[in-house]
């Protein structure tokens, strides 16, 4: 597609994004970003609406390998550049000596980093370090505003132009579009800010528990369908805190292989025995649970104390959705407990937007412990567990979250009770289906858009995380940049975060987003990919089924 078919689709045109950069006296405007649900545009293409659930007959595509060509190209380019990185290094401790002694020992201290880890950071990734960590401003509504820098020592340090640049947000997981300035979630923080103050300044056992706490987790204990919940001042805590109270020394955690590292380390912390199963591997699994039953705990062979499969609802860096009927089938059979971490599919997956368990139409008694968090798709901060009473009751006097850290503040309380009772429709209107059924349009929309294109896709097409794979490592910044300069915000997941050679652009999608921006940004991929030989999907195009 050409630079007229961008010009057509541009969302000057449509949405009011302007694809210029502005000066920070521009902005004392109201613009888009500041307001992306003004009452008489929340909503523009109200028909562009589909149900998020699974369907009889759905397949998985599954990951698609790319071109030999592409993998050769790949390796042999990480090649050269570790390469010339250690040749760097060698005749650097030549002639600068002095340096190099101070950046081996640090001044006295141990390293933080591996040696590997160490290497990649000053020779690979401090060349495209412009591409991560940009600043923002603004609400991160379907726009946002990116803070211009430049650095004039090779990416060591930036220097803030300035200008701010208006650009179509695909980097948010503000899934529901309730990350906003302005509306009901907006005006019932802002009367609690009054009634209630910022903070309680307390942990939840001293005096830190408002009435406010204990209405969310009623209603969210109500929302997932479990007899109780508790809830968390930060996501990651919730994780790496609960799972120690809930295993310990003489337990066995089986985890997926691809679980985020909140569980992991959560894991590392509890001391029970962790085994490890290959990704949305059932067969696997079943395999690996045969085998440690019948072993038993090492050395001694004693049965287990506890088994605890952790797997996550939604993948966040693949954009895959777990097997959820096919393990509560498992743990009929083999008697397990199921953990599952529903931190990017609560509220984005499912007719009622109640996660995994909706999405299958499953009954979440069948799950043990629920898992999720409220960053996502409720525009707040936080996490929850919801389970029975009797763990529920374990967790508030045992993990350290509700023992030694700050309680959840007011605001962020009555943001999840707001944003929650409207995706349950308790506010009297239809606003939150309509968010839930635009965010499954966008979902499937974007994801069979660009498989007809022929990029490779990974990824359920119900999720509204969609990975465009890329690859090679100098296409790496120049998408980044290149998306930037188009006024589109994507986040680049690059090693560490996923394997060496699978970098890939991670399209996060919104109910706020319509379907002219998608438009927008597939005529900016389309164009992109031609020209860089990103369109890398070996399938017939005419064999790609659009599914509705």
């Amino acid at each position: 597609m050409g630079k007229g078919s961008r010009a057509r689709l541009s969302p000057t045109q449509n949405d009011g994004i302007s694809p210029q950069a502005t000066s920070v006296a521009d902005l004392s405007t109201p613009s888009l970003a500041n307001n992306p649900y003004a009452a008489s545009k929340e909503f523009v293409s109200r028909q562009h609406r589909f149900v998020s659930k699974f369907r009889e007959g759905h397949v998985h595509d599954g990951e698609e390998e790319p071109p030999y060509f592409t993998l050769v190209t790949t390796y042999l380019s990480y090649f050269v550049l570790i390469l010339f990185g250690h040749m760097r290094d060698f005749f650097g401790k030549i002639f600068k000596a002095h340096q190099y002694r101070n950046l081996k020992h640090q001044n006295g201290y141990a390293p933080l980093n591996s040696d590997f880890d160490n290497f990649y950071i000053r020779r690979l990734k401090t060349r495209i370090s412009d591409i991560f960590f940009r600043p923002i401003t603004g609400v991160p509504g379907r726009s946002v505003q990116v803070l211009e820098r430049v650095s004039t020592d090779h990416n060591k340090t930036f220097t803030l132009t300035g200008r701010r640049r208006e650009c179509l947000n695909l980097s948010s997981y503000n899934y529901l579009g309730f990350a906003q300035a302005e509306g009901p979630c907006a005006d019932a923080v802002r009367e609690t800010i009054r009634q209630y103050g910022i903070s309680s300044c307390s942990p939840r056992a001293e005096v830190g528990t408002l009435d406010l706490h204990e209405r969310a987790e009623v209603l969210i204990a109500r929302f997932l369908g479990k007899p109780a919940a508790m809830i968390v001042s930060m996501g990651f805590a919730t994780n790496s805190t609960v799972i120690p109270s809930l295993v310990s020394k003489g337990s066995l955690i089986i985890s997926d292989e691809l679980n985020h590292s909140s569980i992991v380390f959560g894991a590392r912390l509890s001391g029970a025995f962790v085994r490890v199963f290959k990704h949305n591997d059932m067969e696997g699994l079943e395999q690996l649970l045969r085998e440690v039953i019948s072993q038993g705990q090492p050395r001694t062979h004693r049965p287990w104390r506890n088994i605890l499969v952790m797997v996550e609802g939604l993948y966040s860096m693949e954009g895959d959705i777990c097997k959820l009927p096919e393990m509560i089938e498992l743990k009929k059979k083999y008697k397990f407990q199921l953990y599952v971490d529903e931190a990017h599919s609560v509220g984005a997956l499912g007719p009622r937007g109640r996660g995994v368990c909706d999405y299958f139409n499953v009954n979440h008694a069948d799950v043990d412990i629920l898992m999720g968090t409220f960053t996502k798709s409720f525009g707040a901060a936080g996490g929850y567990i919801a389970s029975s009473p009797e763990i529920i009751a374990h967790l508030k006097l045992t993990c350290h979250s509700m023992v030694y850290a700050e309680s959840m503040a007011p605001p962020i309380l009555q943001q999840i009770i707001t944003s929650m009772t409207i995706i349950m429709g308790e506010d009297g209107t239809d606003n939150g289906r309509e968010r839930l059924e635009r965010l499954a349009f966008n979902s499937r929309y974007l994801h069979n858009r660009l498989r007809k294109m022929g990029f490779i896709v990974i990824g359920d097409r119900d999720s509204p995380i969609v990975p465009l794979m890329v690859y090679h490592p100098a296409k790496i910044p120049a998408v980044a940049r290149e998306m930037l300069n188009a006024n589109v915000a994507v986040v680049m997941a690059a090693y560490p975060a996923v394997p060496l050679t699978l970098a890939r652009i991670r399209l996060c999608l919104s109910a706020a987003h319509t379907k002219d921006d998608l438009d927008y940004l597939l005529s900016v991929l389309d164009e992109m990919g031609d020209r860089m030989g990103l369109k890398l999907s070996r399938k017939n195009l005419d064999e790609v089924v659009e599914e509705w």
